[in-house]
């Protein structure tokens, strides 16, 4: 499948500061890696002829890390959002 475009690399990591703020209660520690990494397009669920965008980049909390996977549109809009704290459990 056809790799994602970094054109909505800002946005990506401003809605993962976003995310991570409200999945841990807007703790002022947080801090996100501006490296974002273009992963595989997806399709439009609604409409399979569209793709969409797929950027991940870190979070991280005092010693908590953090994944997230940003989907967006072609012009930016944020479609979806996966956040996965990366622990050896």
């Amino acid at each position: 499948m056809e790799s994602s475009s970094l054109t909505c690399k800002t946005e990506a990591v401003e809605e993962a500061h976003k995310l991570l703020a409200f999945y841990r209660d807007n703790d002022d520690l947080i801090v996100i890696d501006d490296k974002v990494t273009p992963l595989a397009k997806i399709k439009n669920p609604a409409n399979e002829k569209q793709l969409l965008n797929v950027l991940e980049t870190w979070g991280y909390i005092y010693k908590g890390r953090y994944r997230m996977r940003l989907i967006f549109s072609s012009d930016c809009i944020l479609m979806g959002e996966e956040i996965l704290e990366y622990a050896n459990l």
